[in-house]
């Protein structure tokens, strides 16, 4: 809580001081591009839509023999990520930038399992081979995004512009293959995965402030993908419930130009 507190404060201060001083920011407005930096903060949460049959136990393809209960609840849970990455902005007027801001981001989703509890030893019907009746699927995600926009913003108050940015992002996941690779696991333990490469729309709202040499703007922006997301090339206990699996991000962002 006092953690949270000084963030604040130190943002109104810093907001202060940027309304305090005249004609700051080292005239970054009037290049027709110029570039910068920025750090990231991102949440992430599925949008998980369920087959008809989703809560029927998974059988085993060969065999058919059960290999889990029946699923008593199925939810994702947010998932905190982090992410640096470069801005590259280019000038059409006073009021309109467009802006490319490709990125690093590293985030770890993850979807909650879980099952109807039942006894081997009392219900014959029971699968025996289960060993746990409650999971967290985490879906490991090192991601190179490239987000492009039309920045609108209003007309400059000292050194404080508020803006409005619409635009779409383009994702690919880079992760190692050594991470993803549960070729010789067995079912209950194979891992959720989702496709390498997906678009999402993006929309946020953010603010200028002008400093003696440099701008920096604090902006909050959602994100949510186009298309299904989810990779059932390989069908297990967790992905065969799923018919849908879109993602949802609210970032928090500082930008430095």
């Amino acid at each position: 809580m006092r953690i949270k507190l000084s963030l604040i404060a130190i943002f109104f201060f810093v907001c202060s001081t940027a309304m305090a001083q005249q004609n700051w920011g080292g005239g970054v407005d009037e290049e027709r591009i110029h570039f910068g930096f920025t750090f990231q903060h991102t949440s992430s949460l599925y949008k998980i839509q369920k087959k008809g049959d989703w809560r029927a136990p998974f059988n085993d393809p060969d065999t058919g023999f059960p290999l889990t209960d029946s699923l008593s609840a199925l939810y994702s849970k947010s998932s905190p990520g982090y992410g640096i990455g470069f801005v590259v902005n280019g000038r059409i007027s006073n009021h309109v930038d467009v802006r490319l801001t490709p990125t690093l981001n590293f985030n770890n989703r993850k979807i909650a399992y879980e099952y109807v509890q039942r006894n081997p030893a009392t219900d014959p019907t029971a699968p025996v081979s289960m060993p746990f009746y409650a999971v967290d699927q985490k879906v490991q995600a090192t991601l190179v995004e490239f987000p492009l926009g039309l920045k609108i913003k209003s007309d400059r108050r000292n050194n404080f512009r508020a803006y409005m940015l619409y635009g779409a992002k383009y994702s690919y996941d880079i992760t190692s293959k050594k991470k993803t690779d549960d070729a010789g696991n067995a079912f209950l333990y194979k891992l959720l995965k989702n496709r390498k490469s997906y678009l999402s729309y993006e929309a946020a709202f953010g603010m200028d402030l002008y400093f003696e040499y440099f701008k920096m703007s604090p902006e909050i922006k959602l994100s949510y993908s186009m298309n299904n997301i989810l990779d059932n090339s390989t069908p297990n206990p967790y992905n065969v419930p799923i018919e849908k699996l879109m993602l949802r991000n609210v970032t928090f962002s500082l930008f430095f130009e």
